[in-house]
């Protein structure tokens, strides 16, 4: 699936620049083109929902919604409702990383043995840092730890969630990897890996870790983990799928690979970081060293984030979905602005999301 989104951003950062838009608009319907390409997207893809957003260094500028919570339902989507962001989570999960860099917590050089000082690890692990974990460069694949088999059984699983994914970096560590290391090879295990090493640096959940350093600090209210609650969005697989079900979204230990969810105006207020040189959030450098892509073949792929042109034209971008929800973002830090859209369907949601993209893209 990472080949495909990563074909899509692509033809989406080569659309031509747009200018920054003003902070504030100065008319109602300043924003017309906007709404014009929303429903344009939906009516074209025809999801249960949509919702678009622009975003600048001060946060939303612009959003709409369009579509029902429910398909075949009555009850519209609101501004207010939660997306699911899926795998757009591990730019959060890199950024929190960051936040415990800045706090002498961890560094940027870390390993994985350093991370895990009681656990021994296979040698071929020793010079691994969780930096490569972060630019899917650590030869670790998922179908060695959280295959077909783990997706089927995880949600039965008793321990607590920091136990499950010790475990799953346990088993990671316990013979040489299996990819080719230095070789980019997109993949959730990553992602999880670093999240158990958060918890082992914090002595807390990555949950818990997420809502002390990035949730609470941002002011990201309405974030959580999981598929938003009712009343919100439910997500769709052919049919709306309630969010109490087990089945609503991955195992809930995959969460620092793709398990937050948010409202748009919040997802905008962690956007604005990467167009505001941390924000006073995080450092400028550290902003630098989480949209710096990894040296070697192929490149673009930085810390949760594809990493697209240079100077005036550099854009980030990624895609997430959990096959039930499709969340997409491009972020232009040298012109103060982002772009997102989401809905709460995978397949239209997938190319209503990606149609949007391009038309919001593209605006003057």
């Amino acid at each position: 699936m990472f080949a495909h989104r990563r074909a899509v951003l692509t033809s989406l950062i080569a659309t031509p620049a747009v200018c920054a838009l003003p902070h504030i608009a100065r008319a109602d319907d300043a924003f017309a083109p906007a709404e014009a390409a929303l429903d344009g997207a939906f009516t074209t893809a025809s999801p249960p929902a949509l919702a678009g957003a622009i975003v600048s260094r001060e946060g939303l500028v612009w959003s709409s919604v369009r579509g029902v919570r429910q398909a075949g339902g009555s009850d519209p989507v609101t501004a207010d409702d939660r997306w699911h962001l899926g795998s757009n989570t591990k730019a959060m999960t890199a950024a929190l990383f960051a936040r415990l860099v800045e706090q002498g917590r961890a560094d940027w050089e870390m390993t994985v043995a350093q991370a895990f000082p009681d656990r021994t690890l296979d040698p071929a692990w020793s010079n691994t840092r969780l930096l490569d974990l972060m630019h899917h460069r650590a030869g670790l694949m998922d179908a060695d730890v959280v295959g077909r088999a783990w997706l089927m059984t995880a949600r039965a699983d008793p321990r607590s969630l920091p136990e499950q994914r010790r475990s799953i970096a346990e088993q990671a560590f316990a013979k040489p990897p299996s990819g080719v290391v230095g070789t980019f090879a997109y993949g959730n295990a990553n992602y999880i890996v670093l999240g158990a090493a958060i918890e082992a640096i914090t002595g807390t959940s990555w949950e818990d870790a997420m809502r002390a350093e990035v949730y609470g600090p941002l002011g990201l209210t309405s974030a959580g983990f999981g598929p938003p609650p009712s009343p919100n969005a439910w997500g769709h697989r052919g049919a709306a799928i309630d969010p109490t079900n087990p089945g609503a979204d991955n195992p809930l230990a995959l969460g620092p690979a793709g398990t937050a969810h948010m409202t748009l105006a919040d997802y905008g207020r962690f956007l604005a970081v990467f167009l505001s040189e941390g924000g006073g959030w995080i450092s400028a450098d550290s902003v630098a060293r989480l949209t710096a892509p990894a040296e070697g073949p192929p490149p673009g792929y930085a810390c949760g984030w594809i990493v697209q042109g240079h100077g005036p034209q550099r854009v980030l971008g990624h895609e997430g979905s959990n096959t039930m929800w499709h969340a997409g973002v491009l972020v232009r830090p040298e012109q103060n602005r982002a772009v997102i859209a989401v809905s709460n369907d995978h397949d239209a949601g997938s190319r209503a999301v990606q149609d949007l993209m391009v038309r919001l893209n593209g605006l003057p």
